[in-house]
């Protein structure tokens, strides 16, 4: 296992859900963390973090929060891309405002980031990615369409990620929870006693960055109720 004391990560959607708990996990494990937000939060920036804000859908929010980590901290070894966006997007609905939102933050949003990131991961030899998808990312199971598509995506985005990276020691991850019980999922219809803990998922991020080279998992589908395996 990788020692993580001393290793740079870059985690977006930082200041709550899956994003907040990553954050509390490293942190609290010895990572020096840098914490993309979109708005004011209770974290406080410190020698140890930093506090950058990083909006998905705009143009060079990436590259200055990239070029921020690396001013603070000079190098970058791990990033997790936790932002998403769920709006109501389904297949016969001729207005496409919400299918174009979640292309924006749930696909480019962390392809931009990594790309920024990139020179830094290799850099190391041992750079890491976690993409939060989703099991929705892996099947469809309700009408939201537009965030399945966005989330099968994000698992391709992974796939490259993993082909490209590989010889550069860059390893890679599509983590897939089902019902997590966050606000993205505070009108699902699911008892939420009954819902993946987001601190849980955390401890799930944490092993796979700090997994070797040579054990490596590309997906990791992670459920709070049976589905058979396909």
């Amino acid at each position: 296992m990788l020692d993580p004391v001393g290793r740079v990560v870059m985690i977006s959607g930082a200041a709550r859900g899956i994003g907040r708990e990553v954050l509390r996990r490293l942190h609290g494990h010895g990572w020096l963390v840098s914490a993309g937000i979109r708005s004011s939060t209770t974290l406080k920036s410190g020698q140890d973090m930093l506090l950058h804000r990083y909006e998905a859908e705009e143009e060079g929010s990436a590259e200055a929060w990239v070029a921020a980590t690396m001013a603070r901290f000079g190098r970058i070894d791990a990033v997790v891309n936790a932002a998403g966006i769920n709006p109501m997007a389904r297949l016969l609905d001729a207005e496409e405002t919400a299918h174009d939102a979640m292309w924006r933050v749930n696909v480019k949003g962390p392809m931009r980031v990594i790309r920024a990131a990139w020179p830094h991961l290799v850099a190391g030899g041992e750079g890491r990615v976690v993409n939060i998808s989703s099991l929705s990312g892996k099947r469809v199971a309700n009408e939201n369409l537009g965030y399945a598509m966005s989330k099968f995506a994000v698992v391709a985005l992974t796939q490259e990620v993993r082909r490209l990276g590989w010889e550069h020691g860059i390893r890679a991850t599509a983590l897939c929870p089902g019902f997590v019980a966050t606000e993205m999922t505070a009108k699902a219809k699911w008892p939420r006693e009954q819902m993946t803990r987001p601190e849980d998922v955390a401890v799930l991020v944490e092993t796979v960055l700090r997994l070797p080279n040579t054990a490596t998992v590309g997906e990791l589908k992670v459920n709070c109720r049976f589905e058979a395996l396909a």
